[in-house]
C-alpha cells in the first residue's frame, strides 16, 4: 500500500483518499478535524479524514495532469 501522510501536505499537492475509493484531488487546506480536497478537473470540495489521505504516486500525478489538460481542450470549467 501507500505510505500515510504524517503531516499536512503543502496547499496545491496532489493527494489520493483512500476513503473514497482512492480519488485523487488537490489539497486545498484544514476543515476542522478534516482536509479539504478539489478534484483535480474542478468541481466541489470534499472533505477527508487525514488518516485516509496519502501522497498521490508519479503515475496517479500523471493520469490526473492528462485527465485536466483534457477537460480543458474540451472547454470544461475547471
Amino acid at each position: 500500500m501507500g505510505q500515510e501522510v504524517s503531516s499536512r501536505p503543502r496547499v496545491g499537492m496532489l493527494v489520493v483518499d483512500t476513503g473514497s475509493s482512492d480519488r485523487v484531488g488537490v489539497f486545498r487546506g484544514v476543515a476542522g478535524p478534516y482536509w479539504s480536497l478539489r478534484p483535480v478537473c474542478g468541481g466541489v470540495e470534499w472533505e477527508a479524514v487525514p488518516e485516509r489521505v496519502r501522497p498521490a504516486t508519479a503515475a496517479e500525478c500523471l493520469r490526473a495532469g492528462t485527465a485536466r489538460a483534457n477537460a480543458r481542450s474540451r472547454g470544461e470549467v475547471l
